[in-house]
């Protein structure tokens, strides 16, 4: 059953700040510090007016994810685009930020199903988006997809990296240098520094 009460404009300045003060808040402290509370004094705003915009936390959440991973698809379709495609995917996974709000986001996935169902969603665009893509690269380098199938390299890329920097975040690095060289180094194989 849907609330009837009023709800705030999704073109609002004021809705736009909350979600910038959440994410911020994110990347900062974690998930578990994102309150209607702080996120209005992070936004310089009314308490109240995170529920006016936001029927629950949920919501806000599934918004900022929503926001978030638009801005991925974009920003990846063009890095896919790019003459060096592997390369390009390879730098563009290895970046802090996107792997810091991953990961908080997967621990709120923990807790919250629909958090969970929208990172499902996202995630498997994200991969029909990469796969598409890759499959053209792979056919354009005469890649023996038998032997390295784009798929698999996709998500050899994609999760290593990804790994690295949760563990850089943890203060690990331990082995980081030399599997770097090593997805470089495979890297290399289809697409010569």
């Amino acid at each position: 059953m849907s609330s009837t009460r009023r709800i705030g404009a999704e073109d609002s300045e004021s809705r736009a700040a909350l979600l910038d003060a959440a994410e911020r808040l994110i990347l900062t402290d974690g998930y578990a510090a994102v309150t209607s509370r702080k996120v209005a004094a992070e936004a310089g705003l009314k308490p109240q007016l995170v529920h006016y915009y936001f029927r629950t936390m949920d919501e806000l959440f599934v918004e900022l994810f929503r926001r978030r991973a638009e801005d991925g698809l974009v920003r990846q379709a063009q890095v896919l685009e790019s003459p060096r495609p592997l390369r390009a995917l390879w730098e563009f996974s290895n970046q802090p930020t996107g792997s810091a709000f991953a990961m908080e986001f997967a621990a709120l996935a923990n807790h919250r199903k629909d958090i969970r169902a929208e990172i499902g969603r996202f995630a498997e665009a994200l991969r029909a988006q990469q796969l598409e893509i890759m499959t053209e690269v792979f056919e354009r380098y005469a890649v023996d997809v038998t032997s390295y199938p784009a798929v698999t390299l996709l998500v050899l890329m994609t999760s290593v990296s990804r790994l690295l920097v949760m563990e850089e975040r943890l203060g690990m690095s331990t082995g980081h240098a030399e599997t770097r060289a090593l997805v470089e180094r495979l890297i290399d194989q289809f697409e010569p520094s």
